[in-house]
C-alpha cells in the first residue's frame, strides 16, 4: 500500500471516531527519509489543531526548541496540492 493510500485510510477511520482530524508533516533530519507525517485528532469539535496551544516568546522558543516554534507548527499543516486533494476524498 502506498503511503498516501495508508494516510487517507487512517484519516477516514479517524473521522469516524473524532470530530476533528488533521494531517501534518515535518522534516526530521535524523529520520531516514527526512520527512514524517502525523494524523492528529481531538475530541473537542472546537479545537483548532493548526494553532499551538501554548504561546511562547521568541526568546523562550530560541532557548527551548531546536526545530520547533509556533511558525513551524502552523506550517506543518500546509500540504502539497496532491495531498490536499487525496485527503478531501477520505
Amino acid at each position: 500500500m502506498a503511503s498516501l493510500d495508508l494516510i487517507t485510510e487512517v484519516q477516514s477511520y479517524c473521522h469516524k471516531v473524532f470530530p476533528v482530524v488533521e494531517y501534518a508533516f515535518t522534516t526530521i533530519p535524523t529520520y531516514p527519509s527526512g520527512q514524517i507525517g502525523f494524523i492528529i485528532c481531538a475530541n473537542d469539535p472546537n479545537t483548532n489543531l493548526k494553532k499551538p496551544l501554548r504561546k511562547r516568546s521568541e526568546d523562550d522558543e530560541e532557548k527551548l526548541y531546536r526545530y520547533y516554534n509556533a511558525q513551524t507548527h502552523e506550517a506543518a499543516f500546509i500540504l502539497p496540492q496532491f495531498t490536499k486533494n487525496a485527503l478531501k476524498k477520505s
